[in-house]
């Protein structure tokens, strides 16, 4: 075979295996255009939630220190011998218990000393009244055997006064401290012998600046917290608001009663207070599913399996979760994931068949 008739057969035979793959790329494109308008546009993958109503609370916070409701340091009122202790730091004790004796005997003494003088005394009257009503004595001389009857009864008073003075008591019921003296130690009415501290109620004193002081009032809930009880909540009650505000820290002094019937707070504790000022009704979505453009903010809306975009007017935030003022209403389910690929109007597959609930739920459960 001459190479021309070779040239033309190869020529052929490229021209063949051209039109061949030319025809199978067109079909692969038909094929797969067919296949795309069968299936329509793709649907965006999202995760919703339901527009909830619960409750918002305007508050402040603050630091602050427990007080005790009535707290004093125990001293003798007269100087003395420790004789007995009868007291258990942290014990809770009633009014009037007997925390310290000191040595009483030469008290004891003058007392029955005071008492016989004073049964002497009253003898002595007693025969005069009777002579008088003889006149077998004068008026006088009854007079002057009152009197002394009479100083007798005070000097006895006085001495049992002092007898008393020898036993230290609770002047109220609550919590003794710790120990400081010893039997046998001699002290005065100098000497600290122990704390008491009522904790039944605690009060908790904090300041608030003064741009709040038209807004904070007396009963206004109060929440404490104290590291040194994580996850517990001690609620309270404002009582007491200071009427100065400090010309220095341009703040004014609060205190809120805490009930502590299990003495669990001590007094002197650190705790972070929250204030109450205001609570209302509202609607909240999770922060995630609010979006931005200029000084507009959006959502969202799932209708018919449709994104559909609504503007929206916000509040307060609050623990992952905003406040809708207006815009939604509670049960509007919106979209809070997959926001990127989302224009109004596009179709959506949520994950997932139940919607879920606002990521910091309401206000009063947190």
């Amino acid at each position: 075979m001459s190479l021309a008739k070779q040239l033309v057969i190869g020529g052929i035979l490229l021209l063949i295996v051209g039109a061949a793959g030319f025809a199978y790329h067109r079909l692969a494109v038909d094929g797969e255009a067919a296949a795309a308008v069968g299936r329509g546009p793709s649907a965006v993958p999202v995760e919703i939630t339901t527009a909830a109503a619960g409750t918002m609370r305007e508050r402040i916070e603050a630091v602050g220190t427990t007080l005790a409701r009535q707290a004093v340091d125990i001293v003798a009122l007269s100087a003395g011998r420790v004789a007995e202790i009868d007291l258990r730091p942290g014990r809770q004790v009633e009014a009037g218990a007997v925390l310290i004796r000191l040595d009483d005997r030469m008290q004891q003494a003058a007392v029955d000393e005071a008492r016989a003088a004073l049964r002497e005394a009253q003898l002595a009257l007693e025969r005069a009244q009777k002579l008088r009503a003889n006149n077998t004595v004068a008026q006088a001389t009854v007079d002057q055997l009152q009197a002394t009857f009479d100083g007798a009864q005070a000097r006895l008073d006085a001495a049992l006064k002092q007898l008393a003075d020898r036993t230290v008591r609770a002047p109220f019921a609550g919590v003794v401290g710790m120990r400081r003296v010893d039997v046998g130690a001699r002290v005065d009415d100098s000497t600290v012998l122990t704390t008491l501290d009522d904790l039944a109620e605690l009060e908790v004193e904090f300041s608030v600046p003064e741009l709040y002081f038209g807004r904070v009032r007396r009963g206004q809930p109060v929440i404490a917290t104290s590291a040194a009880f994580p996850g517990r909540t001690f609620e309270g009650k404002i009582a007491t608001i200071d009427t100065r505000v400090g010309a220095v820290s341009r703040a004014f002094r609060v205190r809120a009663v805490i009930p502590n019937p299990d003495l669990t707070l001590p007094a002197g504790m650190f705790m972070h207070v929250t204030v109450v000022l205001e609570e209302r009704p509202a609607v909240l979505i999770p922060e995630q599913a609010v979006l931005a453009e200029g000084d507009s903010t959006f959502v969202f809306e799932l209708r018919d399996a449709q994104a559909e975009r609504r503007q929206v007017r916000l509040g307060q935030r609050e623990a992952g979760a905003v406040e809708v003022l207006d815009g939604l209403a509670a049960g509007d389910v919106v979209i809070e994931s997959g926001l990127q690929r989302l224009r109004d109007g596009v179709t959506v597959e949520v994950a997932g068949e139940t919607p879920a609930a606002p990521a910091g739920g309401t206000a009063s459960d947190r």
